[in-house]
Formats: C-alpha cells, sequence, structure tokens
C-alpha cells in the first residue's frame, strides 16, 4: 500500500516509515480498503483491538464481512459514512462512527471512532418524531442570553428560527409572576445540576394571542464545571391545560353535588379487591378516618353489612355483572366508629374492559338513608295511629257525652262542659301537630287528654278525678309525638275500661327529670276491678314499639285490681336547633 502510486495520498514530507508510525500508533480505528470499496486492505491496531481480531486476520477479507450490508449505498458501490455495526471476533456486535476519505478511484482511508450512547439515537429521523409530538428544540446561551430555536420551537412561540430573541426580550411575553418563578427554578435547577420543567402562560409574539406552553431544559456545562448554556424542548400544551382545567370543574361540580346531596364516592377494583373512597363523605357513612382507610367488598359482605342484607347485596352485584346493568342496593352496616347500625343505599355501575368484556371496576355512589327509614315507619304508624285514633276519637265522644251528662244539672250546664271538652279533644291533634317540628309541653300533653274528664265542685276547689303533678318540661318534637301519642293511647283506655270510665275514677300523673331522663308515674284508682288482657290489641302494642323503640324508654306495667299503674323512664334528646324551622 505504499508504493509510488501512494504518493500523492500523503504529505511528500513525511516518510513511509513515519506514515506507518503513525498509522500504527493512532488513537482512533484506521482502515485502509481496496479501489473497489469491497476488501479490507489492512487495519490499525486500534481497530483490531477494538473488534477482537488477531493482527492481520483482516486483511484482504470482504469488508461485508465486518460491516452490515446496509453500509453500503444500493445505486453506488462505495461505502456509506455513518454510524454502522461492526461485527467482533466473538460474534458481538459494536456501534462504530465510520468517516471516509480519497474516494476518488483510489484506496479510501476509513477513519473509525467509538460512538457515544446518545449519538445513537440522534438521527434526523428524532427530528422528525420531535416534531410529530408537538416538540420544539432550543438553546439558550448564558454567556450571551440568546435564545435559539428551531423552526417548530420558534413557530410555537411567534418568532423566527435560529437566533432571533434574548430571554429578556422573551420575558415579556411571559406573566411577571411567572417570569420570577421560572427564573428561581431554573436557577434553583442549574446550581444543583439537575434538570427542570415547567409550565406557564405565554403570549405568542407574532399575533398575542395567549397559549399555555410547558418546557424542560438541562444546564450545558464547561469543563470545569461551570454552566454555559441550557438545552432543552418546549411544547404548546394549550389544549392539554384547558382539558385539564375542563376536568378539574367538572370534578368540582361533581364534588358539590355530592357534597349537597350528601353522597359518597368509591371505586371498587374487581380483580384485587381493592376499594378507593373519593371524598370524606364516604368515610364518615361508614365511621371510619381516612387514615383507616377503606374496605374491599369482602369486608364490606362478611363484616360491616348486616348478615341478614348480605343475600340481597351479593344478588344485586350478580345481576348487575350479568346483565349490564345499574347496581342498586338497600342494607344495614355497622359504622365503625360508635357500633351503631345505619341503612345505605348503593348505586353503581361497573366499567368493563371493552363492550362485553371482564368487569374492571365498579364506580357508585351511597347515601345514609337512616333517617329516611325512620321517616317512612312513623309516617306509616302515624297513618295507622289516623286510623285507630278516629276510632278512640268515637269512643272518647260518647265517653265525653256520658260522663258530663252525669254532672249536668241542665241542659244549658251540659251544653257548656260538652263543647268545651270536645274542644280540648281537638286542642290534643293541634298540639301533637305542631310538636312534629318543634317542642310540646309535657302538662300541655296531659291536660289536652285528660281535662275533658276533668270534674270540680267549683271553679277554685281541687279535681276530683285528675291530677297532674310536675315541673315544666318542654319535649322535642321527636320524643313528643310517640309519648302525646302513648297519653292519648292510655287515656282512651281509662276512658273505656279503666278508672274515666266511672263517675268515681280518678288518674294521677306525676314526673320528675333526673340526669336528662324523664320519670312519669301514670296511676288510676276508683274504677271497675283491674285485670291483665287476654291479648295484646294495637294500642298495647304501639305502647310497646312507640315508648320502646322511638324513644328508647323503660316500662313497667301493674294491672292490679284497684287500679292501672304504668311508669315510664326516657331519655331527654337534645334539640337540635336545625330541625326548627323558625330559627
Amino acid at each position: 500500500m505504499y508504493d509510488s502510486a501512494d504518493k500523492g495520498s500523503r504529505p511528500a514530507d513525511l516518510s513511509p516509515a513515519l506514515y506507518r508510525a503513525a498509522f500504527d500508533r493512532a488513537p482512533v480505528g484506521l482502515a485502509v480498503f481496496a479501489p473497489d470499496g469491497r476488501t479490507i486492505r489492512t487495519a490499525n491496531p486500534c481497530l483490531y483491538r477494538w473488534l477482537g481480531y488477531p493482527s492481520g486476520a483482516l486483511d484482504g477479507r470482504p469488508i461485508d464481512h465486518v460491516i452490515g450490508r446496509d453500509a453500503f449505498d444500493g445505486e453506488t458501490p462505495g461505502l456509506k459514512a455513518g454510524i454502522r455495526r461492526w461485527l467482533r471476533a466473538d460474534g458481538t456486535s459494536l456501534d462504530l462512527r465510520l468517516t471516509l476519505s480519497g474516494e476518488d478511484g483510489s484506496e479510501t482511508v476509513a477513519v473509525v471512532n467509538l460512538v457515544d450512547a446518545d449519538d445513537l439515537v440522534r438521527a434526523e429521523q428524532n427530528r422528525d418524531a420531535l416534531t410529530a409530538a408537538g416538540l420544539g428544540e432550543w438553546r439558550w446561551d448564558l454567556v450571551t442570553g440568546q435564545m435559539v430555536f428551531s423552526r417548530r420551537a420558534a413557530q410555537i412561540l411567534g418568532y423566527a428560527p435560529g437566533r432571533s430573541v434574548t430571554w429578556e426580550g422573551m420575558r415579556g411575553q411571559v406573566d411577571p409572576e411567572d417570569a420570577e418563578r421560572i427564573q428561581a427554578a431554573v436557577a434553583a435547577a442549574i446550581a444543583e445540576r439537575r434538570p427542570y420543567a415547567f409550565q406557564t402562560r405565554f403570549r405568542r409574539a407574532t399575533d398575542g394571542a395567549e397559549i399555555w406552553i410547558g418546557a424542560r431544559g438541562e444546564a450545558l456545562l464547561a469543563a470545569d464545571g461551570a454552566p454555559i448554556g441550557i438545552v432543552g424542548v418546549v411544547q404548546d400544551v394549550t389544549t392539554r391545560v384547558e382539558a385539564r382545567e375542563a376536568l378539574a370543574e367538572r370534578e368540582e361540580r361533581l364534588r358539590v353535588a355530592t357534597t349537597v346531596a350528601d353522597l359518597g364516592i368509591f371505586e371498587w377494583h374487581v380483580l384485587d379487591d381493592r376499594a378507593t373512597w373519593e371524598n370524606e363523605r364516604m368515610f364518615a357513612i361508614f365511621g371510619r378516618r381516612p387514615e383507616e382507610g377503606s374496605i374491599g367488598k369482602s369486608a364490606f359482605l362478611n363484616e360491616i353489612l348486616h348478615p341478614e342484607d348480605r343475600p340481597v347485596f351479593r344478588q344485586a352485584i350478580l345481576r348487575a355483572l350479568r346483565e349490564d346493568t345499574i347496581l342498586h342496593a338497600t342494607g344495614r352496616i355497622r359504622r365503625h366508629d360508635d357500633g351503631l347500625w345505619r341503612t345505605i343505599d348503593m348505586a353503581g355501575r361497573f366499567e368493563r374492559t371493552r363492550p362485553g368484556g371482564l368487569p374492571r371496576r365498579l364506580i357508585g355512589v351511597v347515601a345514609d338513608v337512616t333517617d329516611r327509614h325512620l321517616s317512612e315507619e312513623r309516617r306509616s304508624l302515624l297513618i295507622r295511629e289516623l286510623h285507630h285514633r278516629v276510632k278512640n276519637t268515637l269512643a272518647t265522644v260518647q265517653a265525653i257525652v256520658g260522663s258530663t251528662a252525669r254532672t249536668a244539672t241542665s241542659i244549658d250546664s251540659f251544653h257548656e262542659a260538652f263543647v268545651g271538652r270536645i274542644k280540648s279533644l281537638a286542642h290534643t291533634h293541634s298540639v301533637l301537630t305542631e310538636a312534629t317540628w318543634q317542642t310540646a309541653s309535657l302538662r300541655d300533653l296531659l291536660a289536652s287528654e285528660l281535662m275533658p274528664y276533668a270534674e270540680s265542685e267549683t271553679e277554685t276547689s281541687p279535681d276530683l278525678r285528675i291530677v297532674l303533678d310536675g315541673p315544666s318540661v318542654d319535649l322535642p318534637s321527636e320524643i313528643a309525638v310517640p309519648i302525646g301519642m302513648a297519653i292519648h293511647e292510655l287515656t282512651t283506655n281509662a276512658a273505656k275500661y279503666g278508672a274515666l270510665s266511672t263517675g268515681r275514677g280518678r288518674v294521677a300523673i306525676t314526673w320528675s327529670v333526673e340526669a336528662g331522663v324523664l320519670h312519669l308515674d301514670w296511676r288510676e284508682s276508683g274504677g271497675p276491678p283491674v285485670a291483665p288482657p287476654t291479648r295484646q290489641g294495637f294500642g298495647s302494642r304501639l305502647l310497646q314499639r312507640v315508648l320502646t323503640a322511638q324513644v328508647q324508654a323503660q316500662i313497667t306495667t301493674d294491672y292490679a285490681p284497684e287500679g292501672f299503674h304504668l311508669t315510664l323512664a326516657a331519655p331527654l334528646p337534645a334539640r337540635n336547633p336545625a330541625l326548627n324551622p323558625l330559627a
């Protein structure tokens, strides 16, 4: 390779020995290819070392045995320069950069360099990919302050490509507060030698339109570690930000709606039986703190849900899965913090991987409907009581007629006493109706029911039949209504069968309040002999259900022959001002 024909390919003042020494000691790979461009004439020790071949093993070998065929141009016979994959002696491959010289029909000298890993992914196609992704490249020279933009970056920001603006000139397009924030974030990232990223509003230079941009960058460092510039990418993220803001607004509207409706929101992930509770109301309904976490389906069905309601829930879940319909079920749960049973309504829809595919998660809402169910039960009870009260009222009127007739001395006195007692009976209904939302005096409730049976010889003399003795007690509506109903029932029974059914009978009621508990004593005397009832009528059931279930009262009854006796101990609930429509 070093005959007279090669003199034109090397400096005239270099001897063949010196040229050979430079060839052998070069810190890069060197190879000489034959004029046909398809055969390796020789290679230097550096290239042999990189490829792992013994010295001389590549001499005379076809190039395509060492370099991939894609290195050859299909239209021309020569090699193509660039990053090429070379086959090493052990069968592995190595990426090396190939630079060619002397491609004029004589021997071709190839200079071969190792390739940095980052260089492997830098190609013209990468720039196309950046453009397709909406990313524009930029560079900021910290020494001159100039910003250099690629075509795409310039298009996004509204500047000319290349060196078209300084940071100080571009800063005016950013909101002043954002500009301060960005400058501080960039300075901190440079000081800590880390990348940074930010989003901000930006007024495009060409038309002043406000857009959102996202930028990422990283400092370029000099040999001594000092920052000399920043490189990065910029992207127009206006659509993404607007979509995110619209989603946030929808979520806020949903949050407000569910808060107003007192709904808990949840997700149940089917595959791993994991639940996500989306708002505080969900934790409140189940009596759990956020740090205690949520519960999955297994714990809900086996531990939290009332045993009697579990089959209903399981059937509802299976039906929703099988028929791809909305899940709706009602049941009782035991609240975690206080152990009370609460009634919930649950509604949700299964989300599937694809139409007709496997269920992925259940998204739904939960409402605590305990108060509504109690209200419905009370309403049903009141309707039944209304029918019962009508019949009792007729019996009471009949008893009032008889009692009034026995004591009246004339038609006029009969009329006056009878009308007064009927008005008192009507007043009882008014007290009970008002007490639905307000408070009612216990004495007024008793007087409204019992005064129609009161008798006295003069206006100032003690009553001969009715005794009321106790302090002033205002009953909240939730206890006044059932106690008033019970008083009416006791009064009616006394008028029909007990002390008030005769002219000589007496009823004495005394009451007191101790430690927040109302103690009431109802004692009859002077009536016909008393015997325990042979069956429990509606009135007895009403007393037990109303006073025991709704008021949590303790009741004792005594059917002694000389007169019926009842004692009652009922806790007085705290009055909730929110229930008072006048507040």
